[in-house]
């Protein structure tokens, strides 16, 4: 009996702890590089996107020893959309089928959550800007006639190889993450702002909002209160 119940113990461990209480005042902590630790978060519809403006909050100290990826959407076929911190500490944007990254050079990540990060894009245009701590950049063309599409899972801290697999380790995020929140529309700047002042009229994400979403654990990250 006690080998069994130590048996059901170590297969549940293994199982990514899932919830959909929703993420409000919590930070995901990714301590060290892994290839088998990540994080699956469920939009509230799917990403069928020709605009968008992705936003979190941000905590590292890997600043230039190596490149580490925040946040991804991955179809069957190719990764649609991923965030990079680059080894020359830039910020880039990748968005499928367009091969060149878009990078940014910002002020340095710090170890608190004064990092926060924003990314705009408009297919349209192609202008894509990022913004750090309400302060936006030059604008960038990037990936006009684009569009991100539907059908793909997005993941924190890990880079797919393969669909949902295939993960490096030095491709994998250390530090903390929260309030990755996602809209189908390029926010104003006066919006941005608020989004990193955090004030309650800020526009509701409709696409991943960090305070409702639906997520699975996966590996050695841990969910520590803010």
């Amino acid at each position: 009996m006690c080998k069994m119940l130590e048996l059901a113990v170590f297969l549940l461990c293994l199982l990514p702890l899932t919830s959909a209480g929703g993420l409000a005042d919590k930070v995901l902590l990714f301590p060290q590089k892994t290839d088998d630790s990540y994080v699956k978060i469920t939009p509230e519809k799917p990403l069928n996107l020709t605009a968008f403006t992705l936003c979190m909050r941000i905590a590292t100290e890997q600043h230039g020893a190596r490149e580490g990826i925040l946040f991804a959407y991955v179809l069957p076929d190719m990764d649609d959309l991923s965030v990079w911190m680059q080894r020359d500490k830039s910020i880039s944007l990748h968005i499928s089928p367009h091969f060149n990254k878009v990078r940014f050079n910002l002020p340095t990540l710090l170890s608190t959550f004064r990092s926060h990060l924003c990314l705009t894009w408009s297919s349209s245009t192609g202008l894509t800007a990022a913004w750090m701590n309400g302060q936006r950049s030059i604008n960038q063309i990037h990936g006009i006639g684009l569009a991100v599409r539907p059908g793909g899972t997005v993941l924190l801290g890990q880079n797919p190889n393969s669909f949902l697999g295939n993960f490096y380790a030095d491709q994998s995020f250390v530090g903390e993450i929260t309030d990755v929140n996602l809209w189908d529309e390029v926010l104003t700047a006066k919006e941005i702002e608020g989004v990193y002042a955090n004030t309650a009229t800020v526009k509701v994400p409709n696409v991943i909002n960090w305070r409702r979403a639906e997520y699975e654990i996966h590996g050695n990250v841990k969910l520590v209160d803010i």
